[in-house]
This record gives C-alpha cells, sequence and structure tokens, in this order.
C-alpha cells in the first residue's frame, strides 16, 4: 500500500483518498481534501498557510527531530534484495533446522 503526501499540507493520503492535479508540464500535485486543493488554486504558499506541516516547522512549532519520521522513510524505501545472502540465509535455516 503506497501513501502518498499531500503537497499542501503534508498530510498523508491513503489509496482511494485525495485529488490529484497534474500540470501541463507533466508535473503531479496530490491533495488530501477540497480545502488543499482550492489554497492551491488560489496559488497560496503553504508556509504562509498557519495550518499546514510547512508554517509549523518554518515557525519551530512542530517537532522537526522525531523518530517516527525516520521510520517513515525507512518504510517507503525499496529494498534491495542479494541473491547470494538470501540463499546463504536459507541453507543456514535447513542446517539449524537438522539440529
Amino acid at each position: 500500500m503506497r501513501l502518498e503526501k499531500c503537497w499542501l499540507c503534508s498530510s498523508t493520503i491513503y489509496p482511494g483518498h485525495g485529488i490529484q492535479f497534474v500540470r501541463n508540464d507533466a508535473q503531479i500535485f496530490r491533495f488530501c481534501r477540497s480545502k488543499c486543493h482550492k489554497n492551491f488554486k488560489m496559488k497560496r504558499n503553504p508556509r504562509k498557510v498557519k495550518w499546514t506541516k510547512a508554517y509549523r516547522r518554518l515557525h519551530g512549532k512542530d517537532m522537526t527531530k522525531d523518530t517516527t519520521f525516520e521510520f517513515e522513510r525507512k518504510r517507503n524505501r525499496p529494498e534491495r534484495y542479494d541473491r547470494n545472502l538470501t540463499q546463504d540465509t536459507l541453507n543456514a535455516i535447513k542446517t539449524i533446522t537438522k539440529v
């Protein structure tokens, strides 16, 4: 399940929710609700709108260092699998089950 971020308020967008706007230069903007979409169409800056996460970070009202942010980054990073390492691990599991 891929969780997207709202372009304006930085909240999470679950699959099947929100609005997606594609500009003429093929840049994709995703919004969690119509409130964010309308503010984008009015050309509002997220750093100046008080209820957005960007405003809260900029003005020191939100915790920028939080362990949940690090877990979120790790979750969205694709894993690289090494075929040799997985084969060695499977062989080790087989030998352990014999013992």
